[in-house]
């Protein structure tokens, strides 16, 4: 029982046993969280926050899943990490919907909504109304509720006081991300130049798209999370683990994200950072160096197999997703991306296919 106990608190370092925890354990979890929080969602009051809600939970249950792979480096924290990985995730991508579909244009909304991502990862903040400067305000709690069960699983975590500086900054830099993208199309363009040349020190080799791409994930606070279920975390183990994601692997996983949903945001009008390149054969070659960075910085991680499994896991994610298949042009970078792929990355390309027909 204790060679168990010890084997489960280890890092997966082969696909095999890390897909093993996942299709036994992750998956499982994650769908009775998210099953609460349905639930919950059907119950607001304001019928279009509902309808919000309940979209972010079915069109995007691959974020939660994704992200609580990371459980699956300490399994007996699980119960800890995964209902706080599915918390966080929720309110993004609830918050992502009531933004790109929001009945206002609002500077100080979208800034107000956000504030509840930053106390969620703060346990001493208090709640406030996140709805105060918009129409729709009635969600019977919810977005309260989300924030508490962050709260109350991050003071679970032994060494969080180590990790949340570092938490606050990516989380701080995803809510300025927010705002810009989403106010109004004629104003954003101009606000995201100016908001990168305050940040373009900290990723010199990105272009201003990239960088912003890169403030879009939670890849790092999830790790950082994972990171802060271990007592013995430090300041400087906290940092070297957001150097080692922040930019390239977050921005990586953006990246491949607008990379499939340019179709979609066209016809939505939305902002798709991977339509600023003048052309597919420069897009590739920007996205392919970023995954050659991203590689490179986990290297100095302890488990770095680990890691890279994630940065493959990206890739055969993304590239498999259905989408891909219905733009042409997509199809032909994401051959490209797929030529020459490692055994790891066909072996989570299949997985990947085999997730979403299970879920369908």
């Amino acid at each position: 029982m204790i060679e168990l106990k010890q084997s489960r608190n280890q890092f997966p370092r082969e696909p095999i046993r890390l897909m093993s925890r996942v299709y036994k354990f992750i998956l499982p979890d994650v769908r009775k969280e998210l099953n609460g929080w349905r639930k919950e969602a059907g119950m607001i009051p304001d019928p279009e926050l509902r309808r919000q809600a309940l979209a972010s939970i079915e069109t995007k249950e691959f974020h939660c899943q994704g992200g609580a792979v990371y459980a699956a480096a300490n399994l007996p924290k699980r119960h800890i990490l995964i209902p706080l990985i599915v918390a966080f995730q929720t309110i993004s991508d609830y918050l992502d919907n009531l933004c790109d579909r929001s009945t206002s244009m609002d500077e100080g909304d979208f800034r107000l909504l956000h504030q509840s991502m930053l106390d969620a990862i703060d346990p001493q903040a208090e709640l406030t109304d996140y709805y105060a400067l918009r129409e729709e305000r009635e969600d019977g709690g919810y977005l309260h509720r989300l924030v508490l069960t962050c709260q109350d699983r991050i003071r679970e975590l032994p060494g969080y006081h180590a990790a949340q500086p570092f938490v606050a900054e990516l989380v701080q830099l995803y809510t300025d991300l927010q705002v810009y993208k989403h106010i109004d199309p004629s104003l954003r363009e101009a606000a995201l130049l100016s908001w990168w040349e305050l940040h373009q020190s900290r990723a010199p080799q990105l272009k201003w798209n990239e960088f912003a791409a890169a403030t879009g994930s939670t890849l790092g606070v999830f790790m950082l999370f994972l990171s802060a279920s271990d007592e013995h975390l430090s300041e400087t183990s906290a940092q070297k683990i957001q150097d080692a994601y922040f930019p390239y692997v977050c921005g990586v996983h953006i990246m491949l994200d607008y990379l499939i949903d340019q179709a979609e945001d066209e016809i939505g009008g939305d902002l798709n950072f991977c339509s600023y390149y003048d052309n597919k054969e420069t897009m590739l070659q920007r996205i392919v160096f970023m995954v050659d960075e991203a590689r490179r910085d986990v290297a100095v991680l302890p488990a770095s197999s680990f890691h890279v499994m994630i940065i493959e896991g990206l890739l055969a994610l993304y590239l498999s997703d259905p989408k891909v298949s219905e733009q042409q042009e997509i199809r032909g970078v994401s051959r490209q991306l797929m030529r020459r792929s490692s055994l790891m990355r066909l072996f989570f390309f299949v997985n990947s296919r085999w997730i979403r027909k299970r879920l369908k």
